[in-house]
């Protein structure tokens, strides 16, 4: 089944690029990545327009121009950055019928990684120019786009932590691996919560709910593989891990490093279509989507879009081997 039409498969191989390029994702020189990007499609006969991110608080503002513009013209909308930006210039595009290419450029990359896509700025940039289109799933909760994950508890606030130590120390991934020992070592709060999946409510006393919408993320945790496969069937992934103390959630953080956190007794694995959480005597709560962190108000409604993203993935020559 074809989910968009001609033109848009026109737009992809001969149609403008509109690059949104966050200059805060990774560590690298904003202008000079630019510079690699415009040489690339120059050389290529391809016409492209950088819109760049002044302040992130804008992300959205700028992203709808991309698109705005991508439909006028028949074009395609490029995020440039992290899976945050990604992610939040997906939101924009999610809809508009207008292709949508990656070009990686954050700490992780873990959208990018999985669909092979190259995570040099060079070989992302050559790739794209030959790239097709490929409908992906998105994850929603309350209408708030997620490509990777969305969750509460514990983890919304080891990102949070995560960003401040990066603002002292620095982007890199073991910057973020001593953020989340610390968090784990302070961590003391639980949440009460109400589930209802396909018509059957439950409760649930949990420090973290993660939703994934990734395949490679739930891959290199050891996440039960059937709840991956749901992931290409039209469901989410769920994990939930129970109250427990610093030690055993250490024990948990290792699991995870090595690829054996659903091998855990304690942790609860399952796939669902949809899923509405309730937490108790909560007027509003924290909600991670993709590593950035929003206050909500309950209910909260995860659930696959019901239409998907039309992402350029490269052609079997240009992909990237995932690590």
């Amino acid at each position: 089944m074809t989910f968009y039409s001609p033109d848009a498969d026109d737009a992809a191989h001969n149609g403008p690029l509109f690059v949104v390029l966050n200059a805060a994702s990774g560590s690298s020189d904003a202008d000079q990545e630019q510079a690699v990007m415009a040489r690339i499609f120059s050389e290529a006969g391809r016409e492209v327009e950088f819109l760049r991110i002044a302040d992130p608080a804008n992300i959205g503002q700028v992203a709808l121009r991309a698109v705005e513009l991508a439909k006028a013209r028949c074009g395609v909308v490029v995020a440039a950055g992290g899976d945050g930006t990604i992610s939040a210039v997906a939101s924009a595009v999610l809809g508009s019928g207008c292709p949508f290419g990656v070009l990686p450029q954050g700490t992780f990359n873990y959208f990018g990684r999985a669909h092979a896509i190259p995570q040099g700025t060079e070989a992302a940039a050559s790739a794209l120019l030959g790239a097709s289109i490929s409908p992906v799933q998105v994850g929603l909760v309350n209408g708030r786009v997620f490509l990777v994950n969305a969750s509460l508890g514990l983890y919304p606030q080891l990102l949070e932590d995560r960003e401040a130590w990066k603002q002292k120390l620095g982007r890199s991934r073991m910057v973020a691996f001593a953020a989340g020992l610390a968090t784990l070592v302070q961590a003391r709060s639980q949440l009460n919560l109400q589930i209802e999946q396909a018509g059957q409510v439950a409760a649930m006393r949990t420090t973290t709910l993660f939703v994934g919408n990734n395949d490679l993320q739930l891959q290199r945790v050891g996440i039960d593989g059937k709840q991956i496969d749901a992931l290409s069937h039209g469901a989410l992934a769920g994990i939930a891990v129970p109250p427990m103390g610093t030690l055993a959630l250490l024990g948990l953080l290792l699991r995870g490093l090595v690829g054996r956190l659903g091998a855990a007794e304690k942790v609860d694995t399952f796939s669902f279509r949809r899923l509405t959480v309730t937490p108790r005597r909560v007027k509003r709560i924290k909600v991670a989507t993709d590593g950035e962190v929003t206050w909500m108000q309950p209910p909260l409604v995860f659930e696959v879009a019901p239409q998907p993203l039309l992402l350029l993935v490269p052609a079997p020559a240009d992909r990237a081997v995932i690590e």
